[in-house]
């Protein structure tokens, strides 16, 4: 909330519709004391006016950073897993709970639980995946 009131021709920050960023503004028409029609001060267009927006903390991919109990299921079945006995992925192929799995990009995986007719979900150092099969 802003303490002073607003006029016609008084500056304001706003989100520009065509800058797509946020940028000083003066502000055209007011609508029951809220700014209503703005004009940008950096590539002049008009627009309605828009509050500037608040930026956004860098989403984390799910893959990136794994929650820490898939990573103490993975450390405590790790030690039971034979690379020898693991089935290279396709996805053409069936799979059973608890299966052994090698992925060319995810490497050493167990099968955790079959999702549907087509998809099952592994375990892999990187945090679970679901993936496709038949």
């Amino acid at each position: 909330m802003q303490n002073t009131s607003l006029s016609v021709g008084d500056p304001i920050e706003g989100r520009c519709t065509k800058c797509r960023k946020n940028t000083s503004h003066i502000i055209i028409t007011l609508d029951e004391e809220a700014p209503g029609k703005v004009e940008c001060q950096t590539c002049s267009r008009q627009h309605k006016y828009r509050p500037p927006t608040v930026a956004k903390k860098a989403a984390v991919r799910k893959t990136t950073k794994p929650k820490d109990a898939d990573r103490k299921e993975w450390e405590s079945l790790r030690a039971d897993m034979e690379n020898t006995k693991a089935k290279t992925y396709s996805m053409t192929d069936t799979y059973k709970i608890n299966s052994l799995i090698d992925h060319p990009s995810f490497g050493l995986g167990i099968v955790q639980r079959i999702i549907g007719s087509q998809k099952v979900e592994i375990l892999f150092e990187e945090g679970r995946k679901t993936m496709r099969c038949q």
